[in-house]
């Protein structure tokens, strides 16, 4: 192979990853690093913060390219993703396979660094990953598995930090479980009406007219755990403005996909990784000035 013919073959994969769209990486990101500057009291070990951010970069990638094995029958009928390399045949089948177990491996040589428990639970997250694009054929609620999937570094970030998975880690959980139904059920919309003539399923499907409904209040449940999550990890003032942030990029997401329009419905979930930001923003800023008043103090 030519240098020009890698060059493209390495493009090719690039794009499979979807490296040229981080809004994955920063949805799957996000929780991660709330999960580990809670754990840490606002001040997380180094070495696993670098750990968890590389290994999200290669899950999130391996989750993409097994979507698309998954999904190659179906992208070339979908507007969106008819041109995406396996449904263009610009990457093969086999190519996708055996990118996704290089891709799992090097994520698993990165959680053996850390302690026994996180590597069990990278188990569970691996088969999350696995089993997440093959939901939408027999479920409306492939949403809640990929929810679900990307929480999943919340127990394995308090394991890989503490040693042990609290109560609070579970609250964390089950709040990005709520909030990833939320976003790619606008994510779903977009696709709702090729889904519906080729047979794929969603929470869009299934919401129907009571899309916008339903997501209100699955963001609204969203707020309510993080709250419960913010008093069981003692969180104060300043995690509460970046809650109140939260609320109001949300709104405005409510706004946006007001008519359904698929451009204004992918704008919407895109929008949600400024929800993360003020989330975490919220956290690091609480940890650092209780850190600054105990210094004063």
């Amino acid at each position: 192979m030519t240098a020009a013919g890698l060059r493209e073959r390495l493009r090719q994969y690039a794009l499979l990853m979807r490296l040229h769209r981080p809004i994955g990486i920063l949805l799957l990101l996000w929780p991660t690093l709330w999960a580990l500057w809670i754990a840490g009291e606002g001040r997380p070990d180094p070495f696993v913060v670098a750990v968890f951010v590389a290994g999200v970069v290669l899950m999130r990638s391996a989750g993409c390219v097994i979507n698309d094995y998954a999904d190659r029958r179906f992208d070339p009928y979908v507007a969106r993703t008819r041109d995406r390399p396996l449904a263009a045949g610009r990457v093969s089948p086999r190519e996708a396979l055996a990118l996704f177990v290089v891709l799992c491996l090097l994520a698993f040589l990165l959680v053996l660094q850390l302690n026994r428990l996180t590597v069990l639970l990278a188990f569970v997250a691996a088969a999350l990953a696995v089993v997440y694009p093959f939901t939408k054929r027999w479920t409306h609620l492939p949403q809640v598995v990929l929810g679900l999937a990307f929480g999943w570094s919340v127990p394995m970030a308090f394991a890989a930090q503490t040693g042990a998975v609290p109560p609070v880690a579970w609250t964390l959980l089950l709040a990005n479980v709520l909030w990833s139904t939320a976003y790619d059920t606008f994510y779903a919309m977009v696709d709702r009406p090729d889904d519906l003539r080729i047979g794929v399923r969603s929470t869009a499907i299934l919401f129907g007219n009571w899309d916008r409904l339903a997501v209100g209040l699955l963001q609204a449940g969203f707020l309510v755990l993080l709250a419960a999550a913010g008093l069981q990890a003692g969180l104060g003032v300043a995690y509460g403005a970046g809650l109140a942030v939260a609320a109001a990029l949300m709104a405005y997401e409510q706004w946006l996909v007001r008519r359904r329009e698929p451009e204004a419905c992918f704008r919407a979930f895109v929008h949600n990784g400024w929800v993360g930001a003020a989330v975490f923003a919220g956290i690091a800023l609480d940890y650092a000035l209780a850190g600054t008043s105990r210094g004063l103090g």
